[in-house]
């Protein structure tokens, strides 16, 4: 059944190859500007499709389905882009953001696996407060990440480096998600392994 809570959902699937091709070429800071206005409609509709769904009494099996799929995807195609086009690279480390972006999706998919497991034996694993931080940390580091390459002239000199404010702010909580993403994965996986043989 299309509700408009799945209408939503579903919305940000669709728009995914859009906020792809945008996010393509780093050098070009309009698309990353589009993609950013994109990417924040996306988390928009993330919220109202939950809260229209709780609020109106119309949650579905297919939502409660999809919505965890569009969020995934979601963060999957903008972490393997941003990688993919140097974006996750920093001073210092260079390219070693990129494992913050890796244990994001190794989690997803790992939890991803847990839960499809714990569904088959009748155990629900609900979503911790942490876990909701975790996710909150996740939408602002790639949001930031995104609107750091359609402001690169917002910079500030620190320690004789001129830092992008944004991509700044979005590598510092990529890390956040990650070590958030780390002790919520553990979480997760002590519930499973308790039903495990």
């Amino acid at each position: 059944m299309l509700s408009v809570p799945n209408i939503l959902t579903l919305s940000r699937i669709v728009a995914l190859p859009l906020l792809a091709f945008l996010l393509w070429w780093p050098d070009w800071a309009w698309g990353y500007m589009l993609a950013f206005v994109l990417y924040c409609l996306m988390g928009i509709t993330d919220y109202f499709d939950g809260y229209l769904a709780r609020s109106s009494g119309t949650v579905s099996k297919l939502g409660i389905f999809l919505d965890p799929i569009a969020d995934k995807i979601m963060v999957a195609t903008v972490i393997l882009i941003l990688a993919a086009q140097g974006v996750l690279r920093g001073p210092y480390v260079g390219d070693m953001h990129v494992i913050a972006g890796l244990i994001i999706l190794i989690r997803e998919i790992a939890v991803s696996g847990l839960r499809e497991f714990l569904g088959g034996l009748q155990v629900s694993v609900p979503v911790s407060r942490l876990a909701k931080w975790k996710t909150t940390f996740q939408m602002i580091a790639l949001g930031s990440l995104i609107l750091g390459n359609a402001m690169p002239w917002w910079s500030v000199a620190l320690g004789g480096l001129a830092m992008n404010v944004p991509h700044t702010v979005g590598l510092i909580t990529l890390w956040g998600a990650a070590a958030l993403t780390v002790i919520t994965g553990w979480d997760y996986l002590r519930v499973g392994l308790k039903h495990m043989d």
